[in-house]
């Protein structure tokens, strides 16, 4: 089995990080170069910064914190928020960046994730899913695809849209439950099975994570490649290094930090 990855979250509005809870009540989490380099260094695989508000504020990502943290990293290092276009894209991976996360830009017009992955390779390309349980009969066991940061539903079902951005080129899917991002109750397994039994790409599972034993669920029975968080680190309830030698005596194999 290939080992799992684990990944921090950077949340960003207006330079700095915040955290909510299913995507409001926000509150400051930090500098994101600082946050970023502390979360590597305490053993994080990845990291990721989305810029939350470029998209519902119909601007680009802020590129001069991305270079701030990029410079601060190591390690694998994703950039999402407000890229419409390669050309974005294409300043975002100058500024830094390894790869790059597309959301709203994504649906509006899918063939960008192509054009993207025909540059730069579909390695570099996520495709972020934002999804909810919806109350519609019409998604009876399935999740809704919510855009603008989480503000406006699509009528996309979750599943169907991660096989439609695999087939046009995304090299990962970042599957996030709005239902428990922030809640620290444990990840959406079931939702994240699901779409990691659809596609044949990597699937990062986001929202819940409040424990070990909560990663070591969303490995095992969620089948994810990666798990992704943001709360659990920003605040001090653990690092990186710590959570993997947990999750490792559950059964998943991890990269161990030297």
């Amino acid at each position: 089995m290939l080992t799992k990855r684990i990944i921090a979250c950077l949340d960003v509005r207006g330079g700095r990080v915040v955290k909510g809870v299913q995507f409001v009540d926000i509150v400051d989490a930090g500098d994101p170069a600082e946050l970023a380099h502390r979360h590597a260094r305490g053993g994080a695989d990845e990291i990721v910064l989305l810029d939350i508000t470029a998209t519902h504020e119909g601007r680009g990502t802020l590129l001069e914190t991305v270079k701030r943290t990029a410079e601060k990293l190591f390690v694998p290092f994703t950039v999402g928020g407000g890229i419409r276009s390669a050309e974005e894209a294409a300043a975002v991976f100058d500024a830094g960046a390894d790869k790059v996360s597309i959301n709203s830009s994504a649906i509006a017009r899918p063939e960008l994730i192509g054009e993207i992955g025909g540059s730069f390779g579909a390695q570099a390309v996520i495709v972020a899913i934002d999804a909810r349980r919806a109350q519609s009969i019409d998604f009876v066991g399935d999740a809704e695809v919510f855009v603008s940061g989480g503000r406006k539903p699509t009528g996309l079902r979750v599943i169907e849209w991660a096989v439609e951005a695999e087939a046009r080129g995304a090299g990962e899917i970042l599957l996030t439950s709005m239902d428990a991002d922030g809640t620290r109750g444990g990840f959406d397994c079931e939702l994240t099975r699901r779409v990691s039994e659809a596609v044949q790409i990597p699937v990062i599972a986001s929202g819940g994570a409040g424990s070990a034993a909560h990663f070591a669920e969303v490995f095992l029975a969620g089948k994810a490649d990666a798990a992704l968080a943001a709360s659990i680190f920003h605040f001090g309830v653990t690092d990186s290094r710590a959570l993997k030698i947990e999750v490792s005596a559950a059964g998943v194999p991890m990269r161990m930090p030297c």
